[in-house]
């Protein structure tokens, strides 16, 4: 069966987090990613937080299935040379360099453009055009400066960054979708494009409903659904909502029976509308679904605190697997929280290859993460990550060059 990609030719200059999973998911869907890398070194993730030692680490091979990897010095004039064939017949170049770095190198996106019109560049960069473009941008840097880190956490605490990696990973999804649109428009338009994904954008982005949430505040002076809400005053921007969820839906993360010794030994409760009698009838608090304080959602907003008081006190009594299973019954929205080792250990996640077990040559078998994205006419096979430099000779063969050119410019340290 086809992929959805096949035929497209990645180049590829990303390294750590962000660049990489966009490649990640072009390689998924089927495109060639061709990854360039220095000889010797190759991306910096290869070698951070190993947990075996001069073996790949699980940082690199989790963000880098599907691709060939090529060493390649840029520098030298023959090193530019093979870079200048690679863009003549590659579709996309995908950089997450430092402002500039592209430029300094020689390929501007003029140089790109006369070498190959049909090219499209994609980017990641910390801050789109603006006084920070300049500036160097982590993960959490992101999420504080695209309004994540202001908006998580309990309001008598500091900021809090999430261990989601929405700066990262986030800003990669978003350049793939960049990255597949400029593919369709060149069918119409027979050209390239430059595409730019900026963390904090993507971040801001992932934030909407807190914007949503800053609006009506500067609207009302209040937000009814936050926990704040009726004991405390609002100030000028969105507080920190700990669990809530800060929509029409309230909720909240209750103990479950174990918590006292599991961490991990709690559930999701939403208070959906539609199911306030179930609920009530589960919890066995059945006056409340007439009475007057407690029969609409409005009446309940001021009281939300002691609802959720109310309601775990029942989940207290089961674990969060047994509240599942009871709350599912009736169709009450909850969900539990699982650790990093109950996913890892959940047999549904890997018959939909959602986590995936890989084996490497030099590290042996090890969970990932597979195509969270799923095609019924394209379905992903998630292939080890390449060794630096593997694929240098298949490549530069697939370019026209001969055996001895390879022995040549690999003498040379071109290579």
């Amino acid at each position: 069966m086809s992929k959805a990609l096949d035929g497209v030719r990645i180049l590829d200059f990303t390294h750590v987090q962000s660049g990489p999973t966009c490649t990640q998911l072009l390689a998924w869907f089927g495109a060639d990613v061709i990854k360039v890398e220095r000889a010797g070194e190759g991306d910096a993730t290869r070698g951070q937080l190993r947990d075996i030692p001069d073996v790949d680490s699980l940082y690199f091979t989790m963000l880098n299935h599907n691709k060939r990897s090529i060493t390649l010095d840029t520098k030298n004039p023959k090193g530019k040379e093979i870079l200048n064939t690679l863009i003549k017949t590659c579709d996309v170049l995908v950089e997450n360099f430092a402002p500039g770095a592209l430029d300094r190198m020689g390929f501007t996106w003029k140089r790109i453009q006369e070498l190959n019109p049909r090219m499209i560049v994609a980017s990641v960069k910390g801050f789109g055009p603006g006084p920070y473009e300049d500036c160097k941008v982590y993960e959490n840097v992101a999420q504080c400066a695209g309004g994540a880190a202001s908006t998580t956490g309990f309001d008598d605490g500091p900021p809090l960054v999430t261990g989601a990696q929405i700066g990262d990973s986030g800003t990669g999804l978003h350049l793939a979708l960049g990255i597949v649109a400029a593919l369709y428009q060149r069918n119409t338009t027979g050209r390239g494009q430059k595409v730019l994904a900026a963390m904090q954008d993507s971040v801001i982005n992932l934030c909407r409903v807190k914007l949503r949430d800053q609006q009506r505040l500067d609207r009302t002076q209040v937000l009814k659904e936050y926990p704040q809400y009726p004991d405390s005053k609002f100030g000028e921007a969105v507080p920190r909502a700990g669990n809530a969820s800060g929509g029409g839906q309230p909720g909240w993360i209750l103990k479950c029976k174990g918590w006292e010794t599991d961490p991990n030994a709690y559930i999701y409760f939403i208070t959906q509308a539609p199911v306030w009698g179930a609920i009530c009838k589960v919890i066995g608090q059945e006056d409340w679904i007439t009475h007057p304080d407690y029969a609409t959602p409005p009446a309940r907003l001021p009281r939300l605190k002691s609802i959720f008081d109310r309601i775990e006190q029942w989940t207290m009594t089961k674990t969060k697997f047994e509240a599942m299973d009871i709350l599912n019954k009736y169709d009450i929205p909850c969900g539990p929280i699982l650790s990093m080792k109950e996913i890892a250990e959940e047999p549904s996640l890997r018959e939909t290859g959602t986590v995936v077990e890989v084996d490497h040559p030099k590290r042996g078998k090890y969970l990932t993460v597979g195509n969270p994205i799923k095609m019924s006419d394209s379905p992903t096979d998630v292939v080890r990550s390449p060794l630096l430099g593997e694929h240098t000779d298949e490549v530069l063969k697939q370019l026209g060059y001969k055996e001895e050119q390879i022995k040549e410019l690999r003498a040379e340290k071109v290579i």
